[in-house]
């Protein structure tokens, strides 16, 4: 299931979204087949994102998400059901739903503060990440530059190796903020970090951030790209 889930994301980055797709249902498939609840959240969850990056959009990425946070509720990993919850805020906050949003981070952190010392998925998300989210619901119902602080703390905790993709999109993240509040010189410098991450990591989600083929950002505009990638 995990080859199949990693092969549906690859797919994704080298621009294949049929070949995609059809990896990615067929990972859900035998994701089911699994007494893990949280193995199968983790497979929605990464179909999700990747669906709101294609053709497909928010609308099947939202059905995806709550088909994650469903079977998170159900699993033993709390550190997934706080991935789940935070994807959920996200596409609440890209809706204008100000109180959804809210209340799913709410639960999200819930989790996050949860004793992990048994969790089956330990390195599948941090603070560090939620707090990169936390940025995105502002830029879409709240402050810009609350907004540009949670990405500045998300970014200074994402060092691993692994989360390079995710901090280059916490950067771009950030250029944004810097331009909604009217410093564009800031942003520019942002921009040419997330610019070389995403040539030295080749993520898509980084350059659909930088190159302009991103979601429109809440008010104002804009573009923004925020994922976590970690597959489990």
């Amino acid at each position: 299931m995990l080859e199949i889930t990693l092969a549906g994301r690859l797919s994704f980055e080298t621009r294949d979204d049929a070949a995609s797709r059809a990896l990615y249902d067929e990972a859900t498939r035998e994701a089911g087949l699994l007494e893990e609840p949280w193995r199968q959240a983790s497979v929605h969850m990464s179909h999700a994102l990747v669906t709101l990056y294609s053709v497909q959009g928010p609308e099947r990425a939202r059905l995806l998400v709550d088909q994650a946070v469903r079977a998170a509720r159900t699993g033993e990993s709390t550190l997934m059901r706080a991935r789940a919850h935070t994807l959920q805020a996200e596409l609440a906050a890209r809706a204008g739903l100000e109180r959804q949003a809210q209340t799913a981070l709410g639960l999200a952190w819930y989790d996050m503060d949860a004793d992990h010392a048994a969790d089956p998925a330990p390195t599948s998300f941090s603070p560090g990440h939620l707090r990169g989210f936390e940025g995105v619901c502002e830029l879409y119902i709240g402050d810009p530059a609350a907004a540009h602080d949670r990405f500045a703390r998300s970014a200074t905790a994402l060092t691993a190796p692994r989360e390079q993709v995710q901090r280059a999109i916490v950067t771009t993240d950030q250029a944004l903020a810097r331009i909604r509040l009217g410093e564009p010189q800031a942003a520019a410098e942002l921009l040419h970090e997330c610019v070389a991450a995403a040539s030295s990591t080749g993520g898509r989600v980084p350059a659909l951030g930088c190159g302009g083929r991103g979601r429109s950002c809440g008010r104002g505009g804009g573009r923004i790209g925020r994922r976590t990638w970690t597959i489990t």
